[in-house]
């Protein structure tokens, strides 16, 4: 029986808002990791026949296509696609207030289908450039994360509010509201407007707004781990753009004096509030003291993430595992020779891919490093390059390097970064190979993920809420050598299913760890551990390649973790 989206109308459902979901590489709907995991979460929702729908802008001009220039800095240029192409337009229109004006939303559907219950999750792409809207709303649903805080707020409004309407308007019985991320908690304002309780059973018109039931429907997953990375906005430009839903006495107690803190009001208007990992849950905690924030550490997607050669691999030896990662346990059964083989096969695959692009000239036999993250300063992928000369002492010969990864349109140092990357590599291209591949999207993801031999990960502690490409890594049998952070705290286990990097987390609340003390942990370990093993001790290294499989991957997937989100937060 293949579903239709007439016989979801009317039953029970999830909504999933977020504002970037990335499942297909050629439609340009994300940036990077927060959008990844949305189209890992809702594939897995298919996969596991859930109620859910989801609710994205369509951002007809993508994020951004990357190009670096000679000089290493990098440009951006609008990547336009048509929704057309892929997706049905549906007649349904939202309508919403924006600076006065009424901007009308329509919405195109993509179905994310099971092959084998044909079960789906259809995701609503909102989109504004409709002719009867003002051309500045017009194209308020063209690009991810750009322009400024005002086109932001306006964004904000289309998803959390023209997002609930648009919902509404298909007739669609929503049991839950699940925020991913700030950017849709104006849809709180929306329910709150809702649910009014009758004014005259109550004695202070503020408690008129039913904030108990909105919480009963609101679940909000956090994912950033710094001050800085939420979303805030002046009063006075929430008054100009979006005007007084309800009174701004109420939204201020909701969402901060002085200015509208989207995590805030998502917060206070949520019974159920998560991390992304452990740790990052009590990094939240101290950022919002006061709050009951439980964890549910990502995962992601196992059939999305797995290269061809290691599906063919686990088909043979593990069946059944695309739909029951646990099963990854039984990876011993897999015989070293082969194992070896698949993972070759995908590196060759990615060396070929890079001496194309880049004229390289990597070979297949030398270690392998990969790190593709995005480009900001705290994520520090020139960590490497602390020490140029120890680097080359332990290196030359010895290891080659691929690096890719945006800086978003505005971050200068992420930039920076990237430019200083590419120097070093050309600096080093008598002792170390080392590439900066642009274009970093998920085709090149996944090839970077199962072809490299080690995953690199140095963020600053704790800044990194999990970190979701060494979870990929892991499940092509590809080791990771990683900053004791994010998911990374919960999955390692040292000389086992790889290696740290620094001091533990304990060690680290006690001193504050520096660039010197992690650079000296990176290139002790890399010269004694994770060079030493890859050349002299191949069968330590292929046991290292199964456990990242069987304790990583087995647990590290998103089946793994909607279970936990059904359980925890949408039947509690």
């Amino acid at each position: 029986m293949r579903y239709e989206l007439k016989d979801i109308i009317g039953e029970p459902q999830i909504a999933y808002f977020s504002m970037e979901i990335g499942f297909r590489n050629d439609i340009p709907t994300y940036s990077g990791g927060l959008g990844v995991l949305a189209g890992d979460t809702i594939k897995s929702a298919a996969d596991l026949n859930l109620p859910v729908v989801a609710v994205t802008l369509v951002h007809r001009k993508g994020y951004f296509r990357q190009e670096i220039d000679e000089n290493g800095w990098q440009k951006e240029f609008p990547e336009e696609w048509n929704p057309a192409d892929h997706m049905t337009l549906l007649p349904q229109k939202a309508h919403i207030r924006i600076e006065g004006r009424e901007v009308a939303v329509q919405a195109w559907v993509y179905e994310i289908v099971n092959p084998i219950t044909k079960w789906f999750v259809p995701i609503f792409f909102l989109d504004t450039d409709l002719p009867e809207n003002a051309q500045v709303d017009r194209e308020l649903t063209h690009y991810l994360y750009g322009g400024d805080d005002r086109y932001r707020l306006k964004q904000e409004i289309v998803l959390g509010i023209g997002g609930f309407l648009m919902l509404k308007a298909q007739g669609f019985l929503i049991k839950k509201y699940h925020m991913n991320e700030g950017h849709a908690a104006l849809l709180t304002v929306e329910l709150l407007v809702r649910h009014k309780k009758d004014i005259e059973s109550v004695w202070d018109e503020r408690e008129v707004w039913d904030i108990e039931r909105v919480k009963e429907l609101c679940i909000f997953t956090t994912h950033t781990p710094v001050e800085a990375g939420h979303d805030k906005f002046p009063y006075d430009m929430v008054r100009e753009t979006m005007g007084e839903r309800i009174p701004f006495d109420v939204l201020q107690d909701l969402g901060g004096k002085d200015r509208l803190n989207m995590t805030r009001l998502a917060m206070n208007l949520s019974n159920q509030i998560n991390g992304v990992a452990k740790k990052h849950a009590d990094v939240s905690k101290l950022l919002f003291p006061g709050y009951k924030i439980s964890a549910i550490t990502n995962g992601v997607h196992t059939f999305t993430w797995t290269c061809e050669s290691m599906a063919r691999l686990y088909d043979k030896y593990i069946p059944g595992w695309v739909n029951e990662p646990e099963f990854f346990v039984r990876v011993g059964k897999v015989p070293d020779e082969e194992l070896w083989e698949a993972h070759m096969e995908a590196k060759r695959k990615l060396i070929d891919h890079v001496n194309k692009v880049t004229g390289a000239g990597m070979d297949y036999e030398t270690l392998t490093i990969g790190f593709a993250r995005r480009a900001t300063a705290y994520k520090r992928a020139n960590l490497l390059f602390h020490d140029i000369e120890r680097l080359k002492r332990i290196g030359k010969g010895r290891i080659q390097v691929i690096y890719a990864g945006k800086a978003h349109p505005h971050d200068i140092d992420g930039k920076k970064n990237i430019q200083e990357i590419i120097a070093r590599a050309r600096e080093l291209k008598n002792d170390i190979k080392i590439v900066y591949l642009q274009g970093y999207d998920m085709d090149l993801g996944l090839m970077m993920v199962s072809g490299v031999d080690v995953w690199l990960n140095t963020p600053m502690r704790p800044r990194e809420a999990s970190g979701t490409s060494g979870m990929k890594a892991a499940h092509n049998g590809v080791v990771n050598f990683s900053v004791l952070d994010g998911w990374w705290i919960e999955g390692h286990i040292e000389g086992y299913t790889g290696w740290s990097i620094g001091a533990s987390p304990t060690e680290s609340t006690l001193v504050q760890p520096t660039d010197v003390m992690d650079a000296e942990s990176l290139y002790y370990k890399l010269e004694h551990d994770v060079i030493e093993t890859y050349y002299n001790n191949r069968p330590i290294w292929l046991r290292m390649m199964q456990n990242a499989i069987g304790k990583n991957a087995y647990y590290f997937n998103s089946h793994r973790m909607m279970r936990r989100y059904v359980t925890e937060a949408y039947i509690r």
